[in-house]
């Protein structure tokens, strides 16, 4: 059967052939082999070819990816956008090969990986670039903390186990720091991609596709070194306010479209892609526009263990549900990779698990109820869900995956719950073959959950208060805090750094947005001015739990401790040397 194979290179260019003004596929035989023989006369290095499609004309098209230059001087690279903006120049079985090309496209950067590998797994400790964390001086106060440091060399035996927390007795005030706290392995390799994109790219725009993790100082610090973004963590597309205005003329500047950042990219921009990972259909873009995505991929792979867990599902005919916040990019990541193998339905939190449950039970022949169940459905889940999803056919079996920040129990209790249901419906026995799960595809993220444990053993000793820092936006700082304010109550505060601590008595504490009232005093919205607690006897020093999240660098865990110090009579306080060298005593055997 006549056969085509679509060669790209690593930045997801097109191999063509010119002949004349006309672009041509550059590889087609009789069969697989004769093309494939054609592909390695131009190419010495490729993939194996990749069956995609067959073309209404019976062309057989697959996949593979070249490295080097051609020996033919006739086979050029040219991105999908910029053929597809020439249509007059294309031969028609090019084009109608271009035209069913965009399902398959999300392939093309990963066709070297099999379906069990990663896109970019964890540097083992001896090949982390510490020179990143410190550049200059405010790279050294954002990362850098003698007192994180020290506390992790003597409670950290074991990465994924909580230990008892640390205290650091600095006289008037005594903190206390779990075990583990900061920046997980996968905020760790994002970090360390970015600033060496960076350092390797001078005169090179390099972009973020939306920020790197949710903590604005670090985001801000690779701003200044030139890092831009393309879009926000809503994913709302930011405009090229640099640039002319598209469309216009003198008299119509004003009112002429901004372009966007994403209108402007070319093959010689780079995209850095981030822990959360990215969707189809961004990733898509990024390839139609010929700009390199693996290289610069840096998804975390406890993320991809997820999509790989909900491909499985899949396979074996389950719907996947996602634990999840619907607008967070790591869930809209993982729905996108989802729907690739099964219908995929988001759901927040037990309420909306328990809203599910009832339209499942609801599922029943009377034409009325089930009526009624598809409103409640579409109210409830609208946006979050994919396209066509029926509840009498796709909720016949499913499966939980997660986003990774969230509290592992909120999870296991959705597992638990709908598992209840389907057992009160259908039987404990064929309960278990319709709801998927077993330890193997276990999609908690270990990171998250160490930092959950070991808070949780903190928060077992006595307090007057807990802190909890990190971005604004960020999902897995506010389940931390949620542990501390079911402990502590109002005595667990969130703030960003240690410029929301304007006295003892004015703490800025952020109300995230999906938990309780709006609370507004401007300029601080959101924010509610609260005192920090006094001890709770007279004489005692004052006991302070003090944890960052997955984005919280080290520098700012350490600036918290010295603002509250500085606020603190200077003779009550113990020098910062005298609390390292308990610990260092602490490190060493007795």
């Amino acid at each position: 059967m006549p056969t085509a194979i679509l060669a790209f290179n690593t930045n997801n260019q097109l191999a063509i052939r010119r002949a004349g003004a006309s672009a041509q596929l550059a590889f087609t035989g009789g069969d697989l082999p004769e093309t494939l023989a054609r592909l390695e006369a131009a190419f010495q290095a490729h993939t194996g070819p990749r069956a995609a499609f067959t073309t209404g004309d019976d062309l057989q098209v697959h996949l593979a990816q070249v490295t080097g230059e051609p020996v033919d001087r006739e086979i050029h690279f040219a991105s999908i956008d910029s053929l597809q903006s020439a249509p007059d120049a294309l031969d028609p079985v090019l084009a109608g090969v271009l035209a069913q090309l965009d399902p398959h496209l999300i392939a093309i950067p990963y066709l070297h990986l099999g379906e069990n590998d990663f896109i970019y797994k964890f540097r083992p400790d001896k090949e982390r670039n510490s020179r990143i964390y410190q550049l200059d001086d405010n790279a050294r106060a954002l990362y850098q903390s003698q007192l994180c440091s020290a506390i992790k060399a003597l409670s950290r035996a074991n990465e994924r186990t909580a230990s008892a927390p640390v205290p650091l007795d600095f006289g008037a005030v005594r903190y206390l720091i779990p075990s583990h706290f900061g920046f997980c392995l996968g905020v760790k390799n994002a970090i360390e991609r970015a600033y060496e994109t960076l350092a390797e790219n001078p005169g090179r725009r390099v972009f973020m596709l939306s920020e790197l993790i949710h903590n604005p100082y670090v985001n801000e610090d690779l701003r200044r070194r030139g890092l831009l973004y393309l879009q926000t963590d809503k994913g709302e597309p930011i405009p090229d306010n640099a640039g002319p205005r598209l469309g216009a003329t003198n008299s119509t500047q004003k009112t002429a479209r901004v372009p966007l950042l994403w209108d402007t990219l070319t093959p010689d921009d780079i995209v850095i892609i981030p822990a959360f990972g990215a969707t189809d259909d961004d990733k898509r873009r990024l390839v139609r526009k010929g700009i390199p995505v693996l290289q610069y991929d840096a998804t975390c792979m406890l993320v991809e263990k997820v999509w790989k867990a909900a491909r499985a599902f899949g396979r074996e005919g389950f719907t996947i549900i996602i634990h999840g916040k619907h607008e967070h990019e790591e869930t809209k990541a993982t729905f996108s990779n989802a729907r690739r193998h099964a219908p995929a339905l988001i759901v927040r939190n037990l309420a909306e698990a328990r809203i599910l449950t009832d339209i499942i039970q609801s599922d029943s022949g009377d034409s009325s109820v089930l009526a009624a169940a598809r409103e409640k459905f579409a109210a409830t889940f609208d946006g979050k869900h994919t396209p066509g999803f029926d509840i009498t056919r796709d909720l016949q079996r499913v499966a939980v995956v997660n986003q990774t920040t969230l509290l592992m129990n909120e999870t296991l209790a959705i597992i638990e719950h709908l598992r209840s249901a389907y057992a009160a419906k259908y039987g404990p026995v064929e309960a278990a073959a319709r709801v998927g799960g077993n330890a193997k595809r276990d999609t908690l993220c270990y990171a998250t959950q160490v930092n959950q444990d070991a808070l949780s053993l903190a928060l077992a000793e006595p307090l007057d208060a807990a802190i909890v820092i990190g971005g604004k936006n960020s999902s897995n700082t506010y389940q931390l805090y949620r542990l501390c304010e079911q402990g502590l109550g109002p005595r667990a505060f969130f703030i960003q750094s240690e410029r929301n601590i304007r006295s003892l008595d004015a703490i800025e504490h952020y109300h995230f947005p999906a938990h309780g009232p709006r609370v507004t005093a401007a300029p601080f919205e959101n924010t509610e001015i609260k005192p920090l607690p006094r001890p709770s006897a007279p004489g005692q020093p004052l006991r302070i739990l003090i944890t960052g999240g997955a984005s919280c660098p080290d520098g700012i865990i350490q600036q918290v401790v010295a603002k509250i110090n500085s606020l603190l009579p200077a003779q009550t306080i113990r020098p910062i040397d005298a609390v390292l060298g308990d610990l260092e005593r602490h490190d060493k055997p007795a």
